[in-house]
Order: structure tokens, then sequence, then C-alpha cells
């Protein structure tokens, strides 16, 4: 069984972003990038199912600028056994992302596209769900858990009410959760043999699908600043403050 990955190139979830003074995005100059900590999750579990015997081959995807690469070598030091690079310098949204996988799952044929179910820089939660869409194949989102048996993968799904499990016929698309397992660190041998692993680019505008932007950025600013609380001596003070000040109760 051939999986998928794809994996993206985000602010390292350490750092805190900083926005350009014109308000016209976020500040990327000479901040640490890192791969996404969903994506990570991803190439976790696609590892774990070729240990298991499951998974043959797992081949990780990273869309997106030159810099993407360091990302994908941290894949293949993690045990992918192969990498694609869509190459672009375009400002990508989750549709243009979705259609790029869908494009490639086509060359491919994975049995399993397993990817993280949203970044923590656009926060969309959307390119799994499209991806799925477009390509035809039962989905599974918000995996906490994750079985491959008899040609379907039984996802456990997080939703609000507790946990919902579904079937799926393979071939699919998985999206993963924060419970689903915890990645492990790339070991210095690996990383010494991830740089002769195969890494494969393709310019985007070779794939066919029309890359301009349906959204208009318009701003970026910072979340107002919170104010400092204070100290009430008594209930009766709190009420009031409640009742007059925050207004949130009558």
């Amino acid at each position: 069984m051939k999986v998928l990955v794809p994996i993206k190139r985000v602010i390292d979830y350490n750092v805190k972003a900083r926005v350009k003074a014109d308000n016209s995005d976020v500040d990327l100059t000479n901040v640490k990038m890192a791969m996404n900590p969903f994506c990570e999750i991803a190439v976790e579990e696609a590892i774990r199912l070729k240990e298991a015997g499951t998974a043959s081959e797992v081949i990780a995807v990273s869309i997106g600028e030159k810099a993407c690469q360091e990302q994908l070598r941290t894949a293949l030091a993690l045990g992918a056994d192969k990498a694609i690079h869509i190459e672009t310098d375009a400002k990508l949204e989750s549709l243009h992302v979705a259609k790029l996988l869908a494009k490639l799952v086509e060359q491919e044929s994975p049995e399993l596209v397993i990817l993280g179910k949203q970044s923590i820089d656009s926060d969309n939660n959307q390119t799994g769900q499209m991806l799925a869409a477009l390509t035809k194949r039962p989905q599974g989102t918000f995996a906490s858990k994750v079985e491959i048996a008899d040609g379907k993968a039984v996802v456990t799904r997080e939703v609000d009410g507790g946990l919902q499990t579904v079937a799926l016929n393979l071939p699919a698309v998985v999206t993963t959760d924060l419970r689903l397992n915890e990645p492990r660190y790339a070991s210095l041998p690996n990383i010494m043999k991830a740089k002769r692993k195969p890494l494969d680019v393709i310019a985007a505008d070779t794939l066919g699908v029309d890359l301009a932007p349906r959204v208009e950025l318009v701003c970026v600013a910072e979340p107002a600043k919170r104010e400092a609380g204070i100290v009430v001596e008594s209930v009766e003070e709190l009420v009031n403050k409640l009742k007059t000040e925050a207004k949130v109760i009558s």
C-alpha cells in the first residue's frame, strides 16, 4: 500500500508571529520555520503503518517555494521513502493546494492520503476535505486512531459529542488530530541518510491548475491587548462590576 503525506512549511510554533508594519501580512523575515505540527503527526502515522507492514511506501509532498525542501528532508529523515516538491512562489489558498494534490494523487495512485487536519498559520481546516471531494474518495477527518484491514481504513474521529468510528473503503483520505500519536525525533544517522533519498521537483504550472487568487487579503492585525485585571474586596463589589461595567449579568 502506497501512502501519500502532504506536509506544510509554517512558522515554528515556539515563535511569536509578528505583523508587518504596513499590516499587509505576517512578517517572515529571519523567522524560524518548521513542519506544521499536524503534518508531523501525519508523517508519524504513515511511518508506523510502514513499520507494521501495512504500507509499502511513504511519499512526502510539499507545495511552495524552494525552502519547502528543508521540511521534506525532515520527513525523509523521519522515515519517508521519497519526497516530491511541487514548486511555486504563488500565495496558495486551500483550494489551490487541494487541486495540486489531486493532480499528484492521479499520478501516484496512493491507496491512502494522510494529512494534518489544519495548519497552524492559516488555520483553515479545509484542504483534506477538498482533496477528498476532488478525488471522489471517502474521508475520515480529525482521526485519533487509524487501523487498516481487509481493504478498509477504520478511523476513530474526535467529534463534539465524543468519538465516532467510521469504516472507509480504500483508497481514502484521512486527516489527523492531536491525539493520534506522538511524533518521533529524527536521529543523526537518519538525517544523513535522508540527503541521499530521492526528492523530485515538479513545477506547479505544469500540472494545469489555475493558481489565480480567489480571496483578497485586506489587512492583518495583532489581537487587541488585554487590559489588566483588578482585585475586588468583596462578592458584592464583584457582582456590582459585572452588572455595571462588564454588563454580563443583569
